[in-house]
């Protein structure tokens, strides 16, 4: 399925715990029902950001990571 991104990041270059800081201001910009794309690297940001999006009412629409370790997910803000 084909979404609307209304705004993406970048945090490949962060590490815990600002890679999820930096995804949730970002979330907090948007209006709900919007979408975000974040590109993250490493699996504990990998697991925890959906994780923590997800128990703060967002929801986690896809996640796909590529050959170079880059992950990219849609969440959408709730």
């Amino acid at each position: 399925m084909a979404w609307t991104v209304d705004r993406e990041i970048d945090i490949t270059g962060e590490t815990c715990p600002m890679t999820f800081v930096r995804t949730r201001l970002a979330l907090d910009r948007l209006a709900p029902g919007q979408i975000l794309r974040v590109r993250l690297r490493g699996e504990e940001p990998r697991a925890s950001v959906p994780r923590t999006a997800e128990a703060q009412g967002h929801a986690v629409l896809s996640a796909e990571t590529d050959a170079a370790g880059i992950t990219v997910l849609l969440i959408r803000r709730g």
